[in-house]
């Protein structure tokens, strides 16, 4: 499960994260994670050991373990620092691609829902009253209907989307789409037990991939974009609805 190089230079990285693969390292983590794998590619560069950047090897920003696609990696304490302040200051623009269940009622939308950790279910979050502040900006770019996927033979609604989120809170799309009653396929944790099983018969796992990033170049200021293509696994999955 080794990580690609999508884009390095002399202060910062950028990769494309397997699917199956978790960030950060933590006790409740026994397996290998990117951050062990970072830490043998790349030696921290800080004289200072207790730093943040030291401790989380550059890395900037967090994607669950079941979703693919770009993070963000500083190479260097200065460009760990000014990526953190853009992510603080919500300069960083991010795309995720996700497979949903049903029909939008709006193609487009901003999703305006405070998400917070749910107290009957710390692994979960959800739309709480004293959550953090979280914002969504979606788009539908296909819909799909498929006849065989139901258990019931009826017709079903899928929708392939464009999430944008303006913050980056903890499962923030996944709880956003399950508040517009059009959950993630393949989700375990929000699109109900039986959903989700029958969802795993025809897509091997949540379907959420962050495609593309566009930060400012820490040292040049350039903007940068960078993209990851959708990965094979669920391609077939998108080809499975088509067929």
């Amino acid at each position: 499960m080794e990580p690609k190089i999508l884009f390095e230079d002399n202060c910062l990285l950028v990769i494309d994260k397997p699917a199956g693969l978790v960030v950060n390292r933590a006790d409740s983590v026994k397996e290998p994670t990117l951050q062990d794998w970072i830490s043998k590619q790349y030696t921290a560069n800080s004289t200072q050991t207790d730093s943040d950047f030291v401790k989380r090897n550059g890395i900037v920003h967090r994607i669950d373990k079941e979703t693919s696609g770009v993070l963000l990696v500083a190479k260097t304490p200065e460009a760990f620092v000014e990526l953190q302040r853009q992510f603080k200051e919500r300069e960083i623009e991010k795309t995720y691609i996700a497979l949903v269940h049903g029909k939008f009622e709006r193609e487009q939308e901003v999703i305006n829902a405070s998400v917070g950790r749910l107290p009957w279910n710390r692994e979960r979050f959800g739309i709480l009253p004293g959550g953090r502040e979280a914002e969504t900006r979606y788009k539908v770019t296909k819909v799909f209907a498929k006849l065989s996927v139901s258990d019931k033979g009826q017709t079903e609604y899928f929708s392939l989307v464009e999430f944008y989120p303006k913050t980056g809170r903890t499962h923030q799309i996944r709880v956003h789409a399950k508040y517009l009653h059009h959950a993630l396929v393949g989700d375990t944790f929000y699109a109900g037990r039986k959903t989700s099983r029958r969802d795993r018969e025809w897509c091997p796992r949540l379907f959420l991939h962050a495609a593309k990033i566009s930060f400012t170049h820490p040292e040049t200021k350039e903007r940068i974009t960078v993209e990851s293509l959708l990965p094979a696994d669920l391609q077939k999955t998108l080809d499975f609805l088509i067929h």
